[in-house]
């Protein structure tokens, strides 16, 4: 079910996506409580289930009626699985339409808030009181339960809004408890999972390691594993992982592809080939891949050619080394549910330089290991915190694989490259001296190709835009911009305008995502 050097725990739930923007909470929260979860898509081959048997399912939310035409189905040889079920919102009327319930389209539609009345006693609301404010978002409603369920809780516009059935332990809820405006519906997801399912939290990063470690040796034998190093936290900690699976069989190779921040060359090479004692090869491949973006203004296609140009170098590298048997990567779980939709129905956001067309047909050959590829980012840094890792390094923002090439909107040029450099060291600067660098999800500078009328030393200026990016979230799924102290903003902007040629103005990006992404390109 999971592809290359991923541990599969024995006790975890299977979460089958119907699209529901909430999908990855539910994964999120069952983690939280130390259970394994893993989303895969609605249309998943029930063989591949049954065959690595979970502890139980869980049927996700989505936007879809059940009476639309082309709706999503589920098997419902999942009921017959033997194990617990739980469908929340779209999942319930998965289950009222298996086990031949029955439901309609609501007159009124409940969105936000709403109180639910729980009705007798259910161990999937043990310990909620009989009133329960929880969150809605449908738009249809069960009029009558299968045969076998009982009803469990009811609100004003949803007389059915539970059912359950003990004997079978299938049960489906009208409300979203993933989400945190549902009061208590971490103690509807716990009572699911240890009183209904029966599980024990034993998942931690520390089980993750050994396992994972243990998955990466049997998975790579004697072989040799290539490692693309860009000295971020992802490409940090896979290395770390590998590091300790396979020794110094891992060979990480670090591409300066011209479009780094400044000094980060020298860092990295400071930092993993004299500190961590890594097998690190460098390639100052800068002029090859600024030749390829020339003239280059689409961001996709932009993706594609670095991707595509990492490919090749880490291919003529290995071709050094003499023996080269898989490519290793730190992909992390939002890369891939933005890039396809493998996961379930939900809509291409933007490619990602590790799922173009070159690595996906390695991942499909089976030669590319991603030990990181079903974690959130919190859980990365939890991840290199108990490998040993600084803290400095742990708590680094992301960096994109494309470096500073989608962080100049257009086309990448030399000039473009180092105006912004200067300004995002600027600002990360200032940042860190603030005391604000670790409350922040992620902050950057970004070039854009706008020209403005200025003032400087009584003279007319005509020059650049820098906008500044800053933005608080937990995974990068969702994420607020932040809120900057005045001071703070004036200063930076005062500093980038005076320090940095070829700038005259500085805007702030306060878009959230959704519907904005947290990078430009």
């Amino acid at each position: 079910m999971i592809e290359h050097a991923i541990s599969i725990p024995k006790e975890r739930v299977v979460i089958l996506d119907f699209g529901s923007q909430y999908t990855q909470l539910i994964a999120r929260r069952i983690r939280e409580m130390n259970v394994y979860a893993e989303i895969v898509p609605f249309f998943h081959p029930l063989a591949d289930i049954q065959k690595e048997m979970p502890a139980a399912i869980i049927l996700s939310g989505g936007p879809s009626s059940l009476y639309e035409k082309g709706a999503p189905r589920v098997d419902e040889g999942i009921f017959r699985l033997g194990v617990p079920v739980l469908g929340i919102c779209y999942g319930l009327y998965l289950v009222v339409n298996a086990f031949r319930g029955s439901s309609e389209a609501a007159k009124s539609k409940e969105y936000g808030r709403a109180v639910i009345n729980i009705a007798g006693k259910s161990p999937l609301f043990t310990g909620l009181r009989k009133k329960e404010t929880v969150w809605m978002s449908h738009g249809d409603k069960v009029v009558a339960p299968p045969r076998g369920f009982t009803v469990l809780a009811s609100s004003e516009n949803a007389e059915i809004a539970a059912i359950g059935d003990e004997s079978k332990k299938i049960y489906g809820v009208q409300f979203h408890p993933e989400v945190y405006h549902t009061v208590n519906g971490g103690r509807v997801l716990k009572n699911f999972l240890f009183r209904i399912c029966g599980l024990k939290p034993t998942w931690t990063m520390r089980s993750f390691i050994e396992t994972s470690v243990e998955a990466i040796k049997q998975e790579v034998g004697d072989g040799t594993v290539l490692l693309g190093l860009s000295g971020g936290v992802d490409s940090s900690v896979t290395a770390m992982l590998l590091q300790r699976a396979i020794g110094d069989r891992l060979y990480c190779v670090f591409v300066d592809n011209g479009v780094l921040r400044k000094d980060e060359s020298r860092k990295v090479i400071e930092r993993f080939r004299k500190h961590m004692k890594l097998n690190l090869i460098h390639v100052d491949a800068s002029k090859r891949f600024l030749g390829k973006l020339k003239g280059v203004e689409e961001p996709e296609k932009k993706r594609r050619i670095i991707g595509r140009e990492f490919i090749e170098v880490f291919m003529e590298e290995a071709k050094k080394i003499g023996r080269f048997d898989f490519l290793a990567q730190g992909t992390l779980y939002p890369d891939v549910i933005e890039s396809v939709s493998t996961k379930g129905p939900s809509d291409t956001i933007k490619s990602h330089h590790n799922r173009v067309p070159e690595v996906l047909k390695l991942i499909k050959s089976g030669k590319v290991i991603e030990p990181l590829k079903e974690l959130f980012k919190d859980e990365v840094r939890e991840l290199g915190r108990e490998l040993g890792m600084a803290d400095e390094l742990v708590r680094r923002h992301p960096f994109p694989g494309p470096g500073l090439a989608i962080r100049i909107i257009g086309e990448v040029t030399p000039q473009r490259i180092k105006i912004l450099q200067e300004a995002d060291d600027i600002l990360i600067t200032e940042i860190r001296e603030a005391g604000l660098y670790d409350l922040l999800w992620q902050i950057f500078a970004v070039f854009l190709p706008v020209r403005s009328v200025g003032v400087m030393g009584d003279k007319r200026t005509y020059e650049n835009v820098i906008a500044i990016r800053g933005v608080t979230s937990v995974d990068a799924m969702t994420a607020d911009w932040a809120y900057l102290p005045e001071g703070i903003l004036r200063k930076i902007s005062n500093r980038i305008i005076n320090e940095v040629k070829g700038i005259n103005r500085v805007v702030y990006d306060i878009s959230s995502k959704p519907p904005s992404t947290i990078e430009w390109e």
